[in-house]
């Protein structure tokens, strides 16, 4: 519909570049209509959500290093004078992307606030186009961090944990037959998994306005977290003039460190 050329990059990856090619006026029509998905996707995830603010919309640019000065300007200038007048944030990063000469720039507001943005970026890069080669960033396949608990392994994709079958199966074998047991060791498996793991506890304290979101509809995303992670989570009762609820984490060390992951993820 927008007439622009649109390319996606491989997808075993937990960030994917789009790349969009064309006349100034078929991006800006295939930005709208993306920050117009975008949108839909925030208002789909707060139907039934205890959030009350709604987030803005966030793009990430990928933009060569070597044109950033110009569209941060003298002293700020530009980038302050293209945060006036659309209304739109606009961050430049201070440090490129790994292994490449290219910055992220965050724009993030409304859908209309984010067009107007990109129209002024892509007119500042045309004015000022990249000088030497650009080595453009590739993001690398997650070697996703895999965490064991409850006797399950999950691998982490951006904010979930993915319960990881074929690796859950490893495991129980790998508890069922020790290769050879350390002198002094009688029980088999792997270190702070095995069953006679001492359980600890640990105490975290979370914003009263950000409780609702971990504990969710009545208490569906505590109890997933509870499952996913094997340990015990208790909310203490909010406390007369505190902004902060207490939360206790009871279990193994590798339960009480998924269980935070997933805390922090929410």
């Amino acid at each position: 519909q927008s007439g622009a050329r649109i390319n996606i990059s491989e997808g075993s990856c937990p960030e994917r570049i789009v790349t969009i090619t064309g006349p100034t006026d078929a991006i800006f029509k295939a930005f709208s209509m993306i920050a117009l998905k975008f949108e839909e996707d925030i208002n789909a995830s707060m139907t039934n959500s205890t959030v009350t603010s709604k987030p803005p919309v966030t793009l990430r640019l990928v933009v060569p290093a070597s044109q950033c000065g110009s569209l941060i300007g003298k002293g700020g200038s530009k980038i302050k004078e293209i945060r006036e007048s659309t209304g739109a944030q606009v961050q430049v990063a201070g440090d490129m992307l790994p292994n490449s000469t290219e910055r992220a720039v965050t724009i993030s507001g409304t859908p209309d606030a984010i067009i107007q943005c990109v129209k002024q970026i892509c007119v500042v890069m045309l004015e000022s186009p990249p000088k030497g080669a650009t080595i453009p960033y590739r993001p690398k396949p997650a070697s996703a961090p895999i965490i064991f608990a409850g006797g399950q392994a999950f691998t982490i994709q951006g904010q979930y944990a993915i319960p990881h079958p074929d690796l859950t199966k490893l495991h129980q074998l790998a508890m069922q037959h020790p290769p050879f047991t350390p002198l002094g060791q009688t029980t088999p498996g792997f270190p702070g998994l095995d069953a006679s793991t001492p359980t600890s506890s640990h105490e975290l304290t979370i914003p009263n306005d950000l409780i609702g979101c971990i504990i969710g509809r009545q208490g569906s995303k505590i109890n997933e977290i509870r499952q996913m992670s094997g340990a015990q989570i208790k909310i203490a009762n909010a406390t007369e003039g505190s902004a902060e609820r207490q939360v206790t984490i009871t279990g193994s060390p590798a339960n009480i460190s998924l269980a935070q992951y997933l805390i922090n993820a929410r």
